[in-house]
């Protein structure tokens, strides 16, 4: 993707512009990247992200070149509800993919997606590890739907790496210590909710409790699990995370007092991918 600064390395701030389209008559859209290029600024990427909406990533040099694109935009008939604002992570993943994330209308911070968008999942996930280098993020989700390679793939994404505190990814993980090295802030340190919440090695609670502390990305699977035992709520969660294998999946978590419930949920990691 273009970065938009190419030939106009002066033009460094970066803008969303979102509109409405009335009458999607021929030549609506040259007519206002036109105008758009001859205020002095540089479209960036450009795409439908609704039905009848089109959002663009601009950049221009200075700000006061959009209250006039604003005020002469305000005379055409063939567009309304003009939006300019600084561009959030959910309006580039809009624009990049051609359609608005799912997001809870009560609680901001949930985030839906199935299945078979985990290719936005991964882009959502990379651009929050990139951009918000000490997130702490809940990731909700019955077993074996994709939560652990999203993380995962999302860290790739973001050139990060990544260090399981606990998993059943293969194996059954409970860390106790850290070595030097792996005390990173670049690292995404991924913890499973339900493994440390029944996990007794107090080594384990007492190395995830630091992390928690610890200026880096942390990744928390199966939260509402985590926070009944772990001195935690969701007002420490920055995102939540909600992933289903179709819109009408219900998340339980009715058998996470059997222990092994979510032993092996990641059987199937990178399957498909």
């Amino acid at each position: 993707m273009n970065d938009g600064t190419g030939s106009h390395p002066d033009r460094n701030i970066e803008m969303y512009l979102e509109y409405e389209i009335i009458n999607n008559r021929p030549g609506l859209l040259g007519d206002l990247t036109s105008l758009l290029g001859n205020l002095g600024i540089s479209i960036n990427i450009i795409n439908g992200v609704a039905e009848l909406r089109r959002g663009i990533i601009i950049r221009t040099d200075d700000v006061k070149k959009l209250t006039r694109f604003k005020y002469i935009v305000n005379h055409i008939p063939d567009i309304k509800n003009l939006i300019i604002r600084p561009p959030e992570v959910r309006d580039r993943l809009a624009v990049q993919h051609g359609k608005f994330i799912k997001r809870d209308v009560e609680d901001k911070k949930v985030f839906r997606f199935t299945r078979e968008e985990i290719g936005v999942l991964v882009d959502f996930l990379g651009e929050i590890f990139r951009m918000h280098p000490d997130a702490v993020v809940g990731v909700r989700g019955m077993p074996r739907v994709g939560k652990t390679e999203s993380i995962v793939a999302g860290s790739v994404h973001a050139k990060k790496k990544w260090l399981f505190l606990s998993s059943t990814l293969l194996k059954q993980t409970e860390r106790t210590s850290l070595i030097k090295g792996e005390y990173d802030e670049s690292y995404v340190y991924i913890i499973d909710g339900a493994v440390t919440m029944n996990s007794t090695k107090q080594g384990h609670r007492t190395l995830v409790r630091e992390i928690l502390n610890y200026p880096a990305v942390k990744v928390i699977e199966h939260p509402d699990l985590f926070i009944e035992d772990m001195q935690f709520s969701f007002d420490d969660f920055d995102y939540i995370i909600e992933l289903r294998e179709n819109e009408d999946q219900v998340i339980s978590y009715e058998k996470h007092k059997k222990k092994h419930w979510f032993q092996n949920e990641d059987i199937g990691f990178f399957e498909g991918m």
